[in-house]
């Protein structure tokens, strides 16, 4: 596998609608006659310069079509590079570098019922993006995010079953604890961590 490359200065930070519009224009754009794979690359290559150039809202599309293409291709990650490009595989310290920038006060989270549509200036993120922003955020002791995390995770085991993209978040938990030495939280199905105590030291009978 390629060298990994290092992690771009963050410039801006376009919202998904803006990413969203100009992937969709260069899909158009696109020679009809092309491979499929040769189409991804095309893609994933325009967007992967854009966030080389310092947009991350792009960072935050590759990291998403990465997976998609890891889930499509079996977790083959050889497979994906060949497909992405040499270089180009959106790897850790490239998530852990994005998420760590989101705006979480312009994160759309749609309410159940709401016909709502997101602002032209919020980020749409996939579950997992949004986990990996809040663990990011809980590791630096932000408690809010910490509490947002904690509600989230009591759902992760019903909901991995349903969403192939959670484990790619628990890759990125493994990661971020292993790394930083942030235990990971704990799932709704492993124990509580019970503080450890000293033992009490005995006491000595008394003389009669």
């Amino acid at each position: 596998m390629a060298a990994a490359t290092e992690v771009p200065e963050l410039k801006e930070f376009s919202p998904s609608m803006r990413v969203d519009v100009l992937v969709s224009d260069w899909r158009a754009g696109l020679d009809s006659a092309l491979p499929e794979e040769e189409k991804e690359r095309e893609l994933y290559g325009r967007a992967w310069d854009a966030y080389r150039d310092g947009d991350y809202g792009f960072g935050l599309w590759c990291w998403h079509e990465c997976d998609r293409l890891t889930n499509n291709l079996g977790g083959n990650v050889r497979e994906v590079t060949r497909v992405l490009g040499p270089g180009r595989y959106f790897g850790f310290s490239h998530r852990k570098a994005v998420a760590a920038a989101v705006p979480v006060d312009r994160i759309y989270r749609p309410r159940k019922g709401d016909m709502s549509t997101p602002r032209p200036d919020a980020f749409v993120l996939p579950h997992y993006q949004v986990l990996c922003v809040y663990l990011v955020r809980a590791a630096t002791g932000d408690p809010k995010a910490k509490a947002q995390l904690d509600i989230a995770l009591l759902e992760l085991e019903d909901r991995r079953r349903a969403d192939p993209f959670l484990k790619h978040f628990e890759t990125f938990r493994d990661l971020l604890a292993r790394t930083s030495n942030v235990p990971p939280p704990a799932s709704a199905n492993s124990p509580a961590a019970v503080p450890s105590t000293p033992p009490r030291p005995k006491r000595r009978a008394k003389a009669n």
